[in-house]
């Protein structure tokens, strides 16, 4: 729900910034603006002489006008910075014994485990995303259950077999994974 959320809000923030931009540089360029807009023509100004200097000589105007700004500068740039992370690990360091390593594409790793557990008794679909470092990965783990499904037995073959499996050929130590459960609803037949 973060992502979609995140683009959209990014989506928009960047609609209003073109706009606005836009419709300043339609007025500087000569464009007759509407009664309503903040600039009556191409030589207006934003800010007059008056709104300029109202605050000039109170202590605290100065002072708060940076912070703000460099406030807002600062989210901007964190808020930035979060897009450019990664979410999830494109490959998985794999330690082969002899001092040397490899690297094992992340999307191949989930795929392994999410056929491996989707192939246990009770599970109708399985969805596999890692986390993490490359050296130490998480996986998150979505499990459809069928009806008739113990939980307690589909988990005891996801650790003892597909996280195990995984774990044991990627040569990691350790594989912490967040498992969700979720029944899977059936439509109601009628019985006649």
């Amino acid at each position: 729900m973060v992502r979609p959320l995140n683009r959209v809000l990014l989506g928009l923030t960047g609609l209003v910034l073109v706009v606005l931009g836009g419709a300043v540089l339609a007025v500087g360029l000569g464009v007759r603006p509407p009664s309503w807009w903040v600039h009556d023509g191409r030589h207006d100004v934003l800010l007059g002489a008056a709104e300029r200097t109202r605050w000039r000589s109170e202590g605290w105007w100065w002072p708060t006008v940076i912070g703000a700004l460099a406030l807002l500068v600062l989210l901007a740039l964190w808020w930035f910075a979060a897009q450019l992370r990664r979410r999830r690990p494109a490959e998985v360091l794999v330690e082969t014994g002899d001092g040397e390593g490899a690297l094992l594409r992340g999307r191949a790793m989930e795929g392994a485990l999410e056929s491996e557990a989707a192939a246990l008794d009770g599970v109708r679909r399985a969805r596999v995303r890692l986390a993490g470092r490359r050296a130490a990965p998480e996986a998150r783990v979505r499990l459809a259950l069928a009806g008739d499904a113990v939980p307690e037995d589909v988990l005891r073959g996801l650790s003892t077999e597909a996280l195990a499996h995984a774990r044991d050929s990627a040569g990691l130590t350790r594989l912490p994974a967040k498992v969700r459960l979720r029944a899977t609803k059936h439509r109601p037949e009628r019985v006649s």
